[in-house]
């Protein structure tokens, strides 16, 4: 019989696999809790993990940051031992923070001790996390790589959880590749496992991702039937990613949305269209351009200067440098965009860099639409 704590877990997570994320939180917390208390590490990481992915849904960036720091703090204060569960939990947060070179140390690290404890579940969460990264980093064939490696324990570890997670991953590698048939072969599959078990959040994922592939290809009615069928099943104060992410190839789609933009992002003419100004045409500032645009990919996310000079600038950050560069760029930015520069709404400064307003609507306009989930 199963004690208060790992009941309370696994209500949390049946709630959490259901989408229910109102009803899974405070389960999930107070088993966490309940768990740090008895110093259960084990299952308080497993809880953790839960608990990060209804945090990635609602693109709540500040709980993520608690979170990671957090497990910093308990690492210390509680002299608890470096374990790959520990390592994967801090991969996990760096990832969702956008930082896939801290993410993927952390993953290797992780990677290490459960070879070493002859742990299986956390090494293939290591892979899964390391082939994440790579993917996150351009780098298509080492990613890939870790798929394989990822299959290969999996033909001893029985983990239909991670048999999806691993499709799922595979098919994202290959769509950023733009091998879009290749990884509709693969998603077909992780979709037919996937109606065997009761995990909507994943599923809805994998309807996205079928849909992404048939506009790429051309299927366009086909990709809006799918579209539609994950837009009616997102609760858009649980599922913002993914909400914003639908709604974006519904407009291309010319399907209608209950969702008044502010601006368009027109990447194609290198223009955006705001509300109150009309359009603004960039012209020949591409810093801008990309700036806007990285803004634009992930609403929310606050980025770094590091972050900035390193995948805007493409230079390595030197404060003395950069720090000037930074702020006059993001006032160039603000005057072109914010229709009463004192009271910006869209491009706000918080204390680690900058982000995107999440309040401000946002669509693009584009030939071939940008990403997808992940």
């Amino acid at each position: 019989m199963l004690n208060p704590s790992d009941r309370l877990l696994e209500i949390g997570v049946l709630y959490c696999d259901r989408g229910d994320y109102q009803l899974a939180l405070p389960n999930l917390e107070e088993a966490a809790k309940n768990f740090l208390e008895a110093k259960n590490f084990n299952s308080y990481l497993k809880t953790l993990k839960y608990v990060l992915r209804i945090h990635a849904e609602r693109a709540d960036q500040e709980k993520i940051t608690q979170i990671k720091e957090h497990l910093h703090d308990l690492i210390i204060r509680e002299g608890i031992e470096l374990s790959s569960k520990i390592y994967c939990a801090l991969g996990s947060c760096s990832v969702l923070k956008n930082q896939p070179d801290n993410a993927a140390e952390y993953y290797k690290k992780a990677l290490e001790l459960g070879l070493k404890d002859n742990h299986q579940e956390d090494m293939c969460n290591a892979i899964l996390g390391l082939s994440i990264c790579y993917r996150i980093q351009g780098r298509f064939e080492e990613a890939l790589k870790e798929v394989y490696n990822l299959n290969i324990f999996l033909q001893v570890l029985n983990s239909t959880e991670l048999r999806i997670a691993s499709a799922n991953a595979n098919a994202r590698i290959l769509m950023d590749m733009r091998k879009y048939e290749q990884a509709l072969d693969v998603l077909w599959m992780a979709y037919e496992e996937i109606k065997h078990t009761k995990q909507l959040y994943t599923a809805l994922g994998i309807l996205i991702n079928i849909g992404t592939c048939l506009f790429e290809l051309g299927q366009k009615d086909a990709a809006k039937i799918y579209f539609s069928l994950a837009y009616k099943s997102l609760d858009a104060d649980n599922n913002k990613a993914y909400t914003a992410y639908v709604e974006r190839y519904l407009k291309l789609l010319n399907t209608n949305v209950d969702s008044e933009v502010d601006m368009v992002f027109d990447l194609d003419n290198h223009a955006i269209i705001e509300k109150s100004l009309g359009k603004i045409d960039f012209k020949n500032q591409f810093i801008l351009l990309d700036l806007l645009k990285l803004f634009i990919s992930n609403q929310g996310q606050i980025y770094s200067k590091e972050y900035l000079v390193e995948h805007v600038w493409k230079q390595n950050y030197d404060p003395e440098v950069h720090d000037n560069k930074i702020y006059v760029t993001i006032k160039r930015l603000r005057k072109m965009i914010e229709p009463d520069y004192d009271k910006p709404k869209y491009i706000f400064r918080a204390k680690n860099g900058y982000y995107l307003s999440k309040n401000a609507k946002v669509g693009l306009n584009e030939t071939r639409a940008e990403g997808a989930s992940k």
